[in-house]
């Protein structure tokens, strides 16, 4: 019976360890998504100031209304944005706190028992102190297998002694540090509401301010949806002179290998195969195609802001900039062509094996048809539009002509 109540109350200690190193994998996995959720905070407040750097710097200077309700739209976008990490933040430190309150509960009861049970052992190992009744205790064994497993039973309880005073020290100090955490937890969270509420307050007087914009155009409503009817005819016109270029960049490259002109993917020669393997190599990981931007546009089919009966259809991004910003190669690559578009602006496609960025909107280009170039060479520099005001670059990632998302190879895009 003796050994039977020593093994049981080991078998409870084993389990408690389990449960704890079960908490502790829980605890792991939530601090992990707190960094992630902070991490995302933290990006979404640089791109607010970047906004308000790029776009709402010289704000009396923009003389297109269209343009500033699209910079109080953007920024809109990406305070929604923060306002929701936080409130996920805060709701995930909700959910610790009250985890960290149960196990400090537990805990509390753990240490009950176990000072309770502790005190019982030490009245009972008092009472057996002596070394005569441990010595008489061996000697009324009947036979030495007997003295053997009495010995080796004392030991056991007197290591179960040790154990248990271990135990209840340990859970002190468990209980103490999760308090503290406790504490920070809460400061953490208060921290958040707090900050959400003022960024709230930001959000709806922006949304005020998006209103009255949009009925100061209510009027001249059809004026802005033929602007932008008119705008995505140019930009699908520039797409096909795009997709022209390459197409016979293509053609071109398998008629050297005398294959057929035909063929939808380019011939890759050995050095082309390993660019293109490093290019992939580097997805997500790409550096920007300007030093400071924000994505006013991003990849793919959109409703128009103004007019929800027009689709945008985005064959990539378009970054707004500062005024005089230089473009950028964003990867070792070869100039493919450098072509004139509408109102003189100018737009570069670099290749990289079988894959092609193209830069669109620039001023003054710095390189020509044929030259290597190398990861952030400047290429050139990003048109200013006087009438807007604004400095926008488009950029676009290919793989042979189909487009991609430059999101997904752009660090942190």
């Amino acid at each position: 019976m003796k050994h039977l109540h020593v093994f049981k109350y080991k078998v409870v200690f084993v389990l408690l360890c389990l449960i704890l190193n079960f908490s502790s994998v829980i605890a792991q996995s939530q601090s992990k998504k707190q960094e992630k959720l902070e991490e995302r905070r933290v990006e979404l407040r640089r791109e607010i100031k970047k906004i308000n750097d790029l776009l709402f710097k010289n704000k009396t200077k923009v003389k297109s209304q269209i343009s500033v309700i699209e910079n109080v739209n953007h920024k809109i976008g990406v305070r929604k944005n923060l306002i929701k990490v936080t409130n996920q933040q805060a709701n995930l430190l909700t959910r610790e706190i009250n985890a960290n309150k149960n196990s400090i509960s537990k805990l509390r009861e753990d240490l009950t028992s176990l000072k309770k049970n502790y005190a019982k052992l030490l009245e009972k190992a008092y009472k057996n102190k002596s070394k005569q009744s441990r010595i008489m205790f061996l000697l009324s064994s009947e036979n030495f297998k007997q003295a053997y497993k009495r010995l080796k039973y004392i030991n056991q309880y007197t290591n179960y002694q040790k154990e248990q005073g271990e135990s209840i020290k340990a859970k002190t100090e468990e209980l103490k540090a999760i308090n503290e955490v406790l504490l920070k937890q809460k400061e953490d969270k208060n921290k958040l509401v707090t900050e959400n509420r003022v960024t709230q307050k930001l959000l709806e007087t922006e949304l005020g301010e998006h209103k009255t914009l949009m009925k100061s155009i209510k009027k001249d409503l059809g004026k802005f949806s033929s602007q932008i009817r008119k705008k995505q005819k140019e930009a699908e016109k520039i797409d096909r002179q795009i997709d022209k270029i390459i197409r016979e960049a293509i053609a071109s490259s398998n008629k050297k290998a005398g294959k057929s002109s035909k063929s939808s993917g380019f011939n890759l020669t050995a050095e082309a195969k390993i660019l293109a393997n490093n290019f992939i190599a580097s997805k997500g990981k790409l550096p920007w195609p300007v030093e400071k931007g924000t994505v006013k546009l991003r990849y793919g089919k959109q409703r128009s802001l103004f007019d929800p009966s027009i689709t945008i259809n985005s064959n990539g991004v378009r970054i707004a900039t500062e005024k005089g910003a230089k473009v950028r190669s964003v990867f070792n690559g070869k100039v493919l062509a450098v072509q004139q578009i509408k109102r003189g602006n100018l737009m570069v496609l670099i290749r990289h094996g079988n894959y092609i960025t193209t830069y669109k909107n620039l001023s003054k280009v710095l390189v020509k048809k044929g030259d290597k170039v190398t990861t952030k060479q400047v290429i050139g520099e990003v048109f200013t539009n006087k009438t807007t005001g604004q400095t926008l670059l488009s950029f676009s990632v290919f793989k042979e002509n189909k487009t991609q998302n430059p999101a997904e190879w752009i660090y942190k895009m």
